[in-house]
């Protein structure tokens, strides 16, 4: 038995049950709040149940004395890995590696909450003029391969993998819900939206069980909130810093909101003498290095998740053209520290209500209209 499986255990059967209580939202998906502009909910009890999946913690967070939901929140654990299990291309008998192996010979049935993520992501490729693309697979694999090897690849290589990526590669038929890929070596990688994809599957069971109040956690970079927490309006969680990542530049109150974060300020190499993240842009083949993070705010985690990747390589102007037309979308852009060390984030489609910035990190009076 693994050790977060024997965790799991002594969860379920009571042992637990008291050590997962925090004071202050301490279990609040990691959320530190530092002195602010004004004072940000009070968090409350919480219990959280935790599991491995997709390289990533996954966490079911709920209010404080909700043992009767212990069962219905580890349902939504072993969906996780039921969605690793069909999502991950480093497994090869997961459905989207078969789906990779075979889908240039011949078109391909799949189950259809994947095809229709698939339709979405299509959608989003053409709504962003190509920075979200699930096909950057072939590049993906490249750059691993050069960081394994400390060098940068060739124009030339990077060229011939970009032959093979682009969104009008992938041929969906509806009527069949069928995929086929119209050249060869397409391969498609849902690592920029799988995590998001798989929060808002397990949040439709978790309201299907009646368990309507919750977060829900994929790794530090993707979040769902559903209803209230401790009557704050939402849930309070935190917006971390990307140079520091044991500090947090803020809170934000989310209700019925999702969130995602993109920014290379982990993985990343060097070669040469050169930083290279591991955020890709799927039109040029390079890593984008044009800001240290963005958090999207949505509807949905699938949706959060895609954006914040799509947004990190777009850049802030397009993507404030892009919250315009999509109300419902907000970001944040953290740009790199003035000189006072201070940052001044750009925010586009959000709430300043929402928002408890930390006034020594963040020049709050630039913020001020």
């Amino acid at each position: 038995m693994s050790e977060s499986d024997s965790h799991r255990r002594d969860f379920l059967t009571g042992k637990a049950l008291h050590q997962q209580v925090r004071r202050q939202g301490d279990a609040i998906a990691d959320s530190l709040i530092g002195h602010t502009q004004a004072s940000p909910p009070d968090g409350g009890d919480t219990l959280r149940l935790t599991t491995r999946a997709m390289a990533c913690d996954f966490s079911v967070i709920m209010n404080g004395g909700e043992h009767d939901n212990v069962w219905p929140a580890s349902a939504a654990l072993d969906l996780f890995h039921s969605l690793e299990q069909q999502l991950s291309v480093y497994r090869d008998d997961s459905e989207v590696s078969r789906l990779n192996a075979s889908a240039a010979d011949n078109a391909r049935h799949v189950e259809a909450r994947l095809f229709q993520l698939l339709v979405d992501s299509q959608q989003l490729a053409l709504e962003t003029e190509g920075a979200f693309d699930l096909t950057t697979n072939p590049l993906i694999e490249l750059w691993r391969t050069c960081r394994s090897e400390a060098r940068a690849p060739s124009d030339e290589e990077v060229t011939e993998r970009l032959q093979c990526v682009g969104m009008h590669h992938v041929a969906l038929d509806e009527n069949h819900q069928t995929v086929h890929f119209t050249h060869p070596g397409v391969s498609i990688n849902l690592g920029a939206i799988g995590k998001g994809y798989a929060l808002d599957q397990a949040a439709e069971l978790l309201a299907h069980e009646g368990l309507a109040v919750t977060l829900l956690h994929g790794g530090h970079s993707s979040l769902l909130a559903r209803g209230d927490h401790n009557r704050s309006g939402g849930w309070p969680v935190g917006i971390g810093n990307p140079l520091f990542t044991n500090q947090r530049l803020g809170t934000i109150v989310l209700k019925d909101q999702a969130m995602g974060t993109s920014g290379s300020n982990i993985q990343y190499f060097r070669a040469g003498g050169q930083r290279y993240g591991h955020i890709l842009d799927p039109r040029t083949g390079w890593p984008v290095e044009n800001t240290l993070s963005v958090t999207v705010v949505a509807p949905t985690a699938t949706l959060a998740d895609a954006l914040s990747t799509a947004f990190y390589v777009m850049g802030p102007a397009a993507a404030e053209v892009y919250c315009q037309h999509h109300p419902e979308v907000g970001a944040i852009f953290i740009p790199s520290p003035r000189r006072d060390r201070r940052v001044l984030p750009q925010i586009f489609g959000i709430d300043p209500q929402q928002l408890f910035w930390d006034a020594e990190q963040i020049a709050i009076e630039s913020l001020e209209p």
